[in-house]
């Protein structure tokens, strides 16, 4: 029996992105670093950073620039930037609290400080970039949030308005095809000084080379199995030794938490991805994209997406993944099914770049907590500080934990230590099995919110009141 026409356009995307490489675009560079020595061994330092992402690499760097004669190890283990570090769609952004409405939301009291702290963290890393001459593509082209339902145009009115104070403008529809022609697009705001694009994977190795660069030593191939404190400090257990130190930073993200008191606040999440072959002159010009801003819709369930240095498209988000258990694998790092509706959702974006194919594929692993961004706090008798739960726009907000936890690990109260952000807690997760029946639950409300002009059920109102306000 013949196929009909959707199930036979379902089977070849699903060719067309099954052809794709499996694994990260930014990963799969002919001048990745080579892998750095195991630790082997028990031995001591000032400082232990658990974890080579975004987030123990500023941690490492912000340290020794702060004190030159502390020494700095940080324990990776696997390599540097592997995980949701090298694995994202490269958007560094200045909000600290995932967004401005989340933001307002849940800090109301301190939201223009967090704007400010924002605005300040981005420059620090544009400045950072510059001073390391770290080669990660950064480029401060900014982000286009667009409106592709009639809902959606009123509230970008509502969160922008339109005369472009704080330097977001809003565009009609005319003026964002203008921009970048799609025929889904009704509106659009553009934030042209919030965001940077950058290749997250080449910041990730940049920031070790410059870490190493002033004395941080790095170990891969490392992994931290335990943690013991004791009157000098913590002991990190690695598989080959004992590692003492005076003070821990731990930034392992949504990976197997070290300290139990984390687990209920954190659930793993998977996002996937998928970046086309390079575009050609003709292709691009009948998309526009001048200015190369990072875009993302207005839905619940949203997707992101943006041009690489080479003119190809990555695209991505939308049908986030929590496996049932929270389990985590390799194998979960690539789903046929989400590919290839992500490959339908960027045709029906793109109609125009109908036949160009997609060259990588991948998926990787966020660490979601309850309020959407990033949860401080210490341990061990406030010798280890963690930072977990950024959910999204992690790549900027690295930089600023980075600052927290050791602000946190110093003792003295700053600016940082006092926000209500830092001081308090997101709502913590049920256990199983009732977390994944909340999960999936809620994912089907969001989904069905997003076909209904935006209205939120009775079940994700209740979440609302009780602060568990997901919107994506």
């Amino acid at each position: 029996m013949a196929m009909k026409p959707g199930a036979a356009r379902d089977a070849e995307l699903g060719r067309l992105v099954m052809a794709a490489k499996p694994g990260s675009f930014w990963l799969d560079q002919p001048d990745a670093p080579a892998a750095r020595t195991p630790l082997h061994g028990d031995t001591s330092c000032d400082l232990a950073v658990i974890g080579a992402g975004f987030t123990g690499l500023w941690a490492a760097l912000l340290a020794k620039e702060a004190n030159p004669g502390r020494s700095v190890l940080v324990v990776e283990g696997s390599r540097v930037g592997w995980a949701a570090s090298g694995r994202n769609g490269g958007f560094c952004d200045a909000s600290l609290t995932h967004g401005a409405v989340n933001g307002r939301e849940r800090f109301p009291a301190e939201f223009d400080t967090l704007q400010r702290l924002g605005a300040e963290n981005l420059d620090a890393i544009e400045a950072a970039v510059s001073r390391y001459d770290i080669d990660c593509e950064f480029s401060r082209s900014g982000s286009i949030t667009v409106a592709t339902d009639d809902y959606q145009v009123a509230e970008l009115l509502e969160a922008g308005g339109t005369g472009g104070t704080g330097g977001t403008t809003f565009l009609s529809q005319a003026a964002l095809r203008a921009e970048v022609n799609s025929p889904t697009y009704l509106a659009g705001s553009w934030d042209r000084r919030g965001t940077a694009m950058i290749q997250p994977a080449r910041l990730a190795w940049g920031l070790a080379a410059a870490c190493e660069r002033i004395g941080v030593r790095i170990v891969e191939r490392t992994p931290a199995t335990g943690l013991a404190g004791d009157p000098e400090g913590v002991n990190v257990r690695t598989r080959h030794g004992v590692l003492r130190a005076k003070r821990v930073v731990l930034g392992t993200g949504a990976f197997g938490p070290l300290l139990r008191r984390l687990r209920p606040y954190i659930v793993p999440v998977y996002d996937y991805v998928l970046v086309t072959e390079p575009l050609s002159a003709a292709q691009l010009a009948s998309v526009g994209w001048r200015n190369r801003q990072g875009i993302s819709d207005s839905g619940n369930q949203f997707h992101y997406y943006r041009l690489t240095a080479d003119n190809r498209i990555l695209w991505g988000g939308y049908d986030a993944i929590y496996y049932n258990g929270g389990l985590i694998t390799a194998a979960q790092d690539h789903r046929a099914a989400t590919f290839t509706l992500l490959a339908s959702q960027f045709f029906e974006t793109f109609p125009q770049l109908a036949g160009l194919r997609f060259s990588h594929a991948w998926g990787g692993v966020i660490d979601t907590c309850a309020r959407f961004c990033a949860f401080y706090g210490t341990a061990h008798g406030g010798r280890l500080a963690y930072a977990a739960g950024y959910t999204g726009l992690g790549v900027g907000a690295s930089r600023f934990a980075g600052n927290v936890m050791l602000d946190l690990l110093g003792g003295q109260p700053t600016e940082r230590t006092e926000l209500a952000m830092v001081r308090s807690k997101p709502v913590p997760f049920p256990p199983e099995p009732a977390r994944s029946a909340v999960i999936q639950l809620t994912r089907a409300s969001l989904a069905r919110a997003d076909r209904n002009q935006g209205r939120r059920d009775l079940w994700l109102r209740t979440l609302d009141r009780l602060g568990l306000g997901f919107d994506s």
